[in-house]
């Protein structure tokens, strides 16, 4: 797999006429949407002036449609991106991977991971799926949501879960399910309260303690095998997982079911989708997109899923 440093340089060194030139289309889409958004909202201003009441009303159309008039601007720049940018570099870290812009991780793994309550609504993008190192691997960005319905009737969405969604291969048989979770409890009330309350989460299994003090500060473990959960998060693993939680930057969760390993990135954000605001040939902006996959499909070497962690079954 190619390196951090290499994926920078062929993003740059092999992309970079097709950046110029989705550049200038960029540009040319930004100045449109501006102009279409000042219309549109002087259409509404001009509509709430004539309105004596329902304001919350014409708030919640302007918002919706102006969101599906976004969406349908971008359409096409968001679908050549992806297909010029997203889906070569994917192909440069390894050809044994596949991209599919428009599909993404099952419902059923994101139920089997356990990690999360099983949402009203799902879907997501951007599925990358292959082998790495003869392990096989999936990821997509993910938006999960629950529905509620309050006294009158009327429906919300509330988000369980967005941001970028792992599955591989464990490469070693276990029977139990084993859940590692962000430690917010121990964090906010301190190590008595917080373990308390660990212990007392009725929706998880077994609170497993581990001897790694920096691992216990970060993650919290439910398990239903205590034996087996320690078996598989041993010290190596627990320490590339720090290793790996640290890297992103952002909250992870982690579950052992069924053979695999699933990871959950929360990023609040679709993580390919094109910058209409800054500019492509920007370094942060590029280095947003390699640093992801890079990170993503690098699972497997950072965790070493292809070596086995027992001598015995």
């Amino acid at each position: 797999m190619k390196s951090l440093s290499e994926l920078t340089d062929f993003y740059y060194k092999n992309l970079f006429p097709t950046l110029e030139k989705l550049e200038a289309d960029r540009k040319s889409l930004r100045a449109k949407i501006i102009i279409i958004a000042i219309v549109y909202t002087l259409v509404f201003l001009a509509i709430g002036s004539i309105m004596s009441d329902g304001y919350d009303i014409l708030l919640f159309v302007y918002a919706g449609i102006g969101m599906l008039l976004y969406k349908f601007l971008v359409k096409d720049y968001t679908k050549e991106f992806k297909q010029n940018i997203i889906k070569p570099l994917i192909h440069a870290i390894d050809n044994k991977l596949h991209y599919l812009s428009t599909s993404h991780v099952s419902e059923h793994l994101f139920n089997r991971s356990d990690l999360f309550s099983h949402p009203d609504r799902f879907n997501g993008n951007d599925l990358v799926r292959g082998e790495i190192e003869d392990i096989k691997i999936q990821f997509s960005d993910v938006h999960a949501e629950k529905k509620h319905r309050d006294s009158k009737g009327r429906t919300s969405w509330s988000t369980i879960f967005q941001g970028l969604f792992i599955v591989a291969d464990f490469n070693k048989n276990f029977k139990g399910h084993t859940v590692v979770l962000p430690d917010t409890a121990q964090n906010m009330f301190g190590d008595l309260i917080g373990n308390w309350l660990q212990s007392k989460n009725m929706a998880r299994n077994e609170l497993i303690k581990m001897d790694d003090p920096k691992f216990e500060k970060e993650f919290v473990v439910y398990s239903t095998d205590q034996v087996e959960a320690r078996y598989i998060l041993s010290h190596s693993l627990m320490k590339k997982l720090l290793h790996f939680k640290h890297k992103s930057k952002h909250p992870l969760h982690i579950s052992f079911a069924q053979n695999h390993i699933h990871m959950a990135i929360d990023y609040d954000e679709d993580l390919f989708e094109p910058a209409i605001f800054s500019s492509l040939l920007d370094y942060k902006v590029a280095m947003a997109y390699v640093q992801t996959l890079h990170l993503a499909i690098g699972i497997v070497q950072e965790l070493k899923l292809n070596e086995k962690l027992w001598s015995k079954t």
